[in-house]
């Protein structure tokens, strides 16, 4: 399976206008200032003088406490403290509860350009909001090659080689009641513990068949065919069928994953022949897949059946 990954990153100039947050120091210039970490840094060991290693481009956010504790220092302490925290790393200063910009702080970031913003939210409130947001503007995201459905609920992933008829199943559970997420690219994105998959805007419900073209499916199947997104639950390999190759016919063998943006889903091997409805077999597969979820495991019951069997022979 291919994965394309890309790397992003937040501007302060984001930051400022989605909170519409007010900004102290600086010119327009300094909001393109950016940070790639999805946390913050509250600068207590910075203020006390102790600067140990960490990561650089958080923004800094100054609280309650830290505005008391900047009260009880010295100006040669501000003066010594603050430069190293308004250096070319660290993306900008956000001060929360409506506090006051101290005056030191204030003149050092004026000569740097650096940008100072202030909010009226509490510091507790302020830091959810803000980590949600940076976590969700800067999870890990990636394209795959395939092709993403919602079948019964489930997001579900179906990869395989070009030319396995990939599209041609999708269509298949389209006329069946199911729901095309995206055709051929997928775009994924890491948020929380699970991966969301959803099309690029310029095939958005659009299907490729070849001998026919690209189909609209909306159009031609109505507004719930199609869905914007999904957690992919489920990849379902499609591969050229074998027969050489001895294929899980009960369902015991060892589980197996696809890794996607470091998340193992789990995967089923579906080998593909003439005469073989693969549709049919997918949602199969999927129902299969849920069964398990909820309980109940087809092969621990053919081998429980086979147990009792065993037992009433001996008798």
């Amino acid at each position: 399976m291919d994965v394309v990954v890309y790397e992003k990153k937040v501007y302060i100039r984001e930051i400022k206008e989605f909170f519409k947050i007010e900004q102290l120091t600086g010119d327009s210039n300094s909001l393109e200032r950016w940070t790639v970490v999805p946390d913050v840094n509250r600068p207590g060991f910075e203020l006390c003088g102790v600067f140990k290693p960490a990561e650089p481009r958080r923004i800094v956010i100054i609280g309650n406490k830290e505005s008391e504790y900047i009260e009880t220092m010295t100006e040669q302490e501000q003066r010594e403290r603050f430069p190293l925290m308004t250096d070319g790393l660290t993306p900008a200063i956000i001060i929360t509860k409506n506090n006051p910009l101290p005056p030191i702080l204030k003149e050092i970031a004026e000569s740097n350009n650096f940008p100072i913003l202030r909010t009226t939210s509490d510091t507790y409130r302020f830091l959810a909001d803000i980590i949600t947001f940076l976590d969700e503007k800067l999870a890990p995201e990636a394209t795959l090659s395939g092709v993403l459905m919602n079948i019964y609920g489930s997001g579900v992933l179906l990869v395989g080689e070009s030319g396995m008829g990939k599209s041609e199943t999708a269509l298949d559970l389209i006329r069946d009641g199911q729901t095309l997420i995206a055709d051929d690219r997928v775009d994924v994105v890491h948020i929380h513990n699970s991966i969301i998959g959803h099309a690029p805007d310029i095939i958005r419900g659009l299907l490729e068949i070849r001998g026919i073209g690209i189909i609209d499916v909306e159009k031609m199947f109505g507004a719930s065919s199609m869905a914007e997104s999904i957690a992919i639950e489920l990849v379902i390999h499609l591969v050229p069928y074998q027969k050489e190759v001895e294929y899980d016919r009960i369902g015991d063998e060892e589980d197996r994953y696809t890794k996607i943006l470091g998340v193992l889903i789990p995967t089923v091997i579906l080998p593909v022949t003439s005469g073989r409805n693969i549709g049919v077999l997918v949602e199969s597969a999927v129902t299969n897949f849920r069964l398990k979820k909820a309980g109940f495991d087809s092969a621990e019951e053919i081998r429980e059946r086979f147990r009792r069997y065993c037992e009433r022979e001996k008798r």
